[in-house]
C-alpha cells in the first residue's frame, strides 16, 4: 500500500516534485537553448562527439538515437577521458557535464582543445563553464541544483535545439509540443498513488524483489532502454539489466535455459515502438515465448503518441516514475547515490 504519507517518509529529498516539474523543465530548456548566443564558426563540421557520463550523457544518447535517420554526419557519445583519434578541427565536440566538474568530461575538454575541435559546452557551471569562458568556446548555461539524471529536460532539449540552430536537422517545434502535451497528461495519472489508476505504480509493484531485464530494438528505443536501466539502478537501488534486438538473438538468448531458480526472479520488460523493423517485431514475438517459460514476469510496453519523439519521452517518463515508485516500495530515498559519492571522494584524494 502506498499513500502520500508513505511517499514523503522515504522520498526525503522530494524527487516527487522534480518529476512533477519535468514538463516545465522541458519548456525552460527549449527557451534557454533558443536564446543562447553561440561563439565560434560551426560550418563544415564532419562529425559530432558528445562527451559526458551518466545523467549528463543520456541526453546525448537519446539525441543520437532520435536523429539517426535524419542527420547526415556521424554522431557518437563518448564516455571517456579522451576523444577518439579521428577527432580534429572538423569535429564538433560537445562537452556535457551537468555539474561542470565531471572528471572524465573536464579531461576530455582538454583533449578536445589539444585536437583543435570546435567546442560547445552544456553545463550549469563548475570547471567546464570556467574553461568555456577562458577558451572562448560555445556555451549553453543551464540551471543547477538537480541530480544530473533529473535534468534530462535540460541535457536533451538544449542539444536538440542546438542541432536545429546549426542546420543539422529540421525544426522540431511540433514534436516538442507533442512531448509537452503528453507529459502533462501523463502527470495526472502518475501523481495518483493508486494501483488501480497508475500504470507506473503497477509496473513498479511487478518489479519488486525481481531483477528487471529490459529489451528493445536497436533502432528506436535503444537509448530509452538505457534510461530505464539507469533510473532503476540509481533511484530504486537495484540492479537492472538489458540488451537490444537483433544482437541478443545471436548470443544472449541461449542463456535463457539454466539457473532456472534465478531466471524465475527476473522481470522481462519489452519496450516496443510502431516504427521498429518488421523483422525485429517478429523476433520479439517468437522469443517472448522463451521468456514466458523461464521468467516470473513478462510485460510489453509501448506508447501510442503521434510523433516518435513523443513516444520516446512517453516511455522515458513512465520509466522515471516506475523507478521512483519502486524506490518507495523498496523503502529507500531515490535521490542519494552514496556509492557514486564515495567513489568520487576516493578519486579526489588521488590527483591526476
Amino acid at each position: 500500500m502506498i499513500d502520500k504519507k508513505t511517499i514523503k517518509k522515504y522520498d526525503r529529498q522530494d524527487m516527487f516534485s522534480v518529476l512533477f516539474d519535468f514538463p516545465v523543465q522541458v519548456c525552460d530548456a527549449v527557451d534557454i537553448a533558443r536564446n543562447a548566443k553561440l561563439k565560434g564558426n560551426y560550418k563544415g563540421i564532419k562529425n559530432i562527439i558528445i562527451n559526458g557520463l551518466g545523467g549528463s550523457a543520456i541526453g546525448g544518447d537519446i539525441l543520437r538515437s532520435y536523429t539517426a535517420n535524419e542527420i547526415k554526419i556521424p554522431v557518437t557519445v563518448n564516455r571517456n577521458y579522451t576523444l577518439p583519434a579521428y577527432a580534429d578541427r572538423n569535429t564538433l565536440a560537445i562537452l556535457a557535464s551537468y555539474s561542470g566538474n565531471t572528471e572524465e568530461t573536464v579531461t576530455a575538454f582538454r583533449d578536445a582543445l589539444k585536437k583543435k575541435c570546435r567546442i560547445i559546452c552544456v553545463t550549469s557551471g563548475g570547471t567546464v563553464e570556467k574553461m568555456a569562458h577562458k577558451n572562448k568556446t560555445g556555451l549553453i548555461k543551464i540551471p543547477g541544483g538537480l541530480q544530473p539524471r533529473c535534468a534530462l529536460g535540460y541535457s536533451f532539449f538544449s542539444l536538440l535545439i542546438l542541432f536545429t540552430k546549426l542546420g543539422l536537422i529540421s525544426d522540431k517545434s511540433e514534436e516538442i509540443n507533442d512531448v509537452i502535451i503528453n507529459l502533462e497528461q501523463s502527470l495526472n495519472e502518475y501523481i495518483n498513488p493508486s494501483f488501480e489508476s497508475n500504470e507506473a505504480l503497477r509496473i513498479a509493484a511487478a518489479l519488486k524483489d525481481r531483477l528487471p531485464v529490459v529489451y528493445s530494438s536497436a533502432d528506436v528505443l535503444d537509448a530509452v532502454n538505457l534510461r530505464w536501466r539507469g533510473q532503476i539502478s540509481e533511484n530504486a537501488k537495484i540492479l537492472a539489466y538489458g540488451n537490444l534486438y537483433p544482437e541478443m538473438n545471436h548470443n544472449e538468448l541461449v542463456g535463457w535455459k539454466l539457473n532456472e531458480d534465478i531466471l524465475k526472479k527476473t522481470a522481462v520488460i519489452f519496450l516496443n515502438d510502431r516504427d521498429d523493423n518488421a523483422r525485429i517485431k517478429l523476433r520479439m514475438k517468437i522469443t517472448e515465448k522463451v521468456y514466458r517459460k523461464y521468467s516470473g514476469v513478462v510485460m510489453d510496453l509501448s506508447s501510442d503518441c503521434r510523433t516518435r519523439l513523443g513516444r520516446m519521452f512517453d516511455l522515458i517518463f513512465l520509466g522515471d516514475w516506475v523507478s521512483f515508485y519502486l524506490s518507495v516500495l523498496n523503502e529507500v530515498d531515490p535521490t542519494p547515490v552514496e556509492a557514486i559519492s564515495k567513489l568520487k571522494k576516493e578519486l579526489d584524494r588521488i590527483k591526476m
